[in-house]
């Protein structure tokens, strides 16, 4: 190898790729085995785990491309989104895993979360009031009871990936466990609403389309503030913040 890649980097962990391997540094040992456990668990492809030397995990690199990538074109065909829409109802439809997920957080629990970063946005200035209040509202939808499925928990547009119309994996699963199934949905879908039929369709189920668009807004309203102080730009056009300005 000639060179390494850095991925993903910041305070919580950092992925490097050396040739077809990815290395993953965590310093929270927890969240890798949660990470390791889920995909034992998962009904879906997932990366091969090679070993693992704490505080790094290695694990093979998959076939085929992402759909795509939020603020960027989706690379996929209808057919894709549609067969990663079936393979996220197989996860859903799978039983329970032993752990709660990021998905699986209590509406207490998000309410009250919802309401401090909806506060700090407006008083640190990095949001207009309207805007935020606006999302605020759209996003009580999300905010009701749910019944738990093996859920994936970061399931963002990069996380899968696909050979022609073929789903060929799903990495990064140190959020999932039980939680809310369309929390998942609306985080794949994350500014790529296009593509939220063709998804639903795959999927095969009826799904509250309310509640996916309050979990964009949730979604987005919650991490702006994170992503911006971990070298992320949620303000880049289609991220984040262009999906909250949607909702106008």
């Amino acid at each position: 190898m000639d060179e390494v890649e850095v991925v993903v980097a910041h305070c919580e962990r950092v992925t490097l790729r050396v040739g077809d391997v990815f290395l993953k540094v965590d310093a929270d040992q927890a969240r890798v085995d949660a990470e390791v456990e889920a995909m034992s668990l998962a009904p879906v492809p997932t990366p091969e785990v090679l070993w693992r030397r704490p505080p790094v995990l290695a694990i093979a690199a998959l076939a085929g491309t992402t759909l795509g990538s939020l603020g960027g074109p989706s690379t996929g065909s209808p057919a894709a989104w549609a067969a990663a829409g079936a393979a996220i109802r197989r996860l859903h439809d799978a039983p329970l895993p032993p752990r709660p997920g990021r998905a699986g957080r209590s509406i207490a629990a998000l309410a009250a979360e919802l309401d401090e970063e909806c506060g700090s946005l407006v008083t640190d200035g990095v949001l207009p009031a309207g805007l935020v209040a606006r999302n605020r509202r759209v996003a009580e939808a999300a905010l009701r009871p749910w019944t738990p499925a093996f859920t994936h928990g970061d399931l963002q547009i990069a996380h899968v990936f696909v050979d022609g119309d073929e789903v060929t994996g799903i990495i990064d699963w140190s959020e999932a466990g039980r939680g809310d199934a369309l929390y998942d949905l609306a985080t794949f879908t994350l500014g790529h609403e296009e593509h939220l039929g063709d998804v639903i369709a795959g999927y095969g189920a009826d799904v509250d389309l309310d509640v996916i668009r309050a979990w964009w807004s949730l979604r987005s309203l919650l991490v702006v503030r994170w992503l911006a102080g971990h070298g992320f730009d949620p303000f880049a056009p289609g991220c984040e913040v262009d999906v909250l300005r949607s909702r106008m």
